[in-house]
């Protein structure tokens, strides 16, 4: 990958690779899951801070059978089936495995493989078979023949063993390779010699078993996984007017009869309403979108909450801990941050709301400010209900406007407006006639 980052924490639709794999083991409610890791440990370890699973360091990295052999001690009493999966497959589906596990008991297996078919099978490991069409051994590529290579049945790197056998055999494994590796394949090959019997099967979409292994087939990835995606997202009667440029991450919800327009990022846990309109350009991350909601042109919203019936946008940005009412109108180039607005409440121009919670009915005039920081702490700005605030005024925090307040047009408020009261700030205003005339005389004498 070229990277300091271990390479099962690159992600893949808002999630590192090895959480897919993951995700995928806990659908099947396994009485206990081991994750061995080496190269990047903590890290790996902090992209996934819950207890439910063991973890092993395989401190020096042998192999991939020396790395199964590091989770002896946690399977020490274990009598069930043992699944092996990579942390770098992250498309595999639970019921494949189900499907799998199934194959393997009823044929009594000591060990079930995963394979497929590829045109282009390289890097993979290759499944020998004898003239009956029963598996005989898998061949990594680096120690595989010529006419070896030509077999596009593959090892998928995806095993259900019985704990008693895969363990003793591991013991057997030897290191006899170009790569001097313990190689886990070769627990089939002693298997067989030990007359045990191996079992495969042979899944049909390919991309289910694709590792990654370079930033190329990442990407690669990243596609196939948006295309499926956004299917099931048609399918389940949501509008996607270009889908080729509409990006969804694996963890968002989305009501039906919802509308999304080109260029839109939909991330972490953003839930959508139904009904809503998405005109396009749109950058989402973990929010909360009710039903019937308008975003226009280009907005950003995250970690924030809005309600039924709310319009946000063109150009506007919603920062965390927003939190919009039902009807609210935040226009262009508005932006909110730990800020709680009422319902029907508007502000349609040119706006800083910071730390403020305002009241419903409440009308925000063009180019208000709400001064929130002293350069050393923040504090909140209290409004209430049908208040009205004039174009181009300061609020500067902590300050309250009771209900019916008025604020006129290019005020500073500095201190606390009572209910109902005007709030307006002193000036003269002064006229010189025939100014313009003067200047340019003035301005043309001075050229000569």
């Amino acid at each position: 990958m070229q990277s300091n980052l271990p390479k099962v924490l690159h992600p893949l639709g808002g999630k590192p690779l090895i959480i897919h794999a993951l995700m995928t083991a806990k659908q099947l409610n396994p009485a206990r899951i081991a994750v061995v890791i080496g190269h990047g440990a903590q890290a790996v370890q902090r992209a996934y801070p819950y207890d439910d699973v063991s973890w092993v360091i395989q401190s020096q990295q042998l192999g991939t059978g020396h790395a199964v052999l590091c989770a002896k001690k946690i399977f020490a009493d274990f009598s069930g089936d043992i699944i092996i999966l990579s942390g770098d497959v992250p498309l595999i589906k639970a019921k494949t495995l189900s499907t799998m596990l199934t194959t393997h008991r009823e044929r009594g297996a000591s060990v079930t493989l995963l394979t497929t078919f590829l045109e282009q099978a390289q890097g993979y490991g290759r499944i020998m078979r004898n003239a009956k069409g029963d598996i005989t051994g898998v061949v990594e590529e680096q120690d595989a023949t010529e006419s070896e290579k030509k077999i596009q049945e593959v090892n998928a790197g995806t095993y259900i063993v019985s704990p008693s056998f895969l363990f003793a055999a591991l013991e057997e494994v030897k290191n006899q390779n170009r790569k001097a590796e313990y190689y886990l394949p070769d627990i089939v090959a002693i298997g067989l010699r030990h007359g045990k019997l191996m079992a495969t099967l042979r899944v049909d979409e390919p991309r289910q078993i694709k590792g990654i292994n370079t930033r190329e087939e990442l990407a690669l990835m990243e596609k196939t996984l948006q295309q499926e995606i956004n299917r099931k997202w048609l399918a389940s009667g949501v509008t996607l007017k270009d889908p080729q440029t509409t990006y969804i991450e694996d963890g968002v919800t989305i009501g039906k009869d919802t509308v999304i327009g080109p260029n839109t990022h939909l991330r972490g846990r953003t839930v959508i309403g139904e009904r809503c309109q998405i005109d396009g350009s749109a950058y989402l991350t973990d929010a909360d979108i009710g039903d019937e909601v308008q975003l226009k042109f280009s907005v950003v919203l995250t970690s924030c909450r809005v309600e039924r019936g709310a319009i946000v946008g063109p150009f506007a940005h919603l920062r965390p801990g927003t939190s919009l009412g039902p009807e609210v109108h935040i226009g262009n180039f508005v932006e909110t941050k730990e800020a709680t607005i009422g319902a029907g409440t508007k502000a349609n121009h040119l706006t800083y709301l910071g730390d403020v919670t305002i009241g419903r009915g409440t009308n925000i005039g063009a180019g208000t400010i709400v001064c929130n920081y002293d350069g050393f702490k923040k504090y909140r700005t209290a409004i209430g209900d049908r208040v009205q605030v004039g174009s181009d005024s300061t609020l500067v925090a902590p300050i309250s406007l009771g209900d019916d307040a008025y604020v006129a047009t290019a005020t500073t408020v500095r201190h606390d407006v009572p209910a109902g009261a005007l709030v307006y700030n002193e000036r003269q205003e002064r006229v010189r006639e025939s100014w313009t005339e003067q200047k340019r005389a003035k301005m043309k004498g001075s050229k000569n």
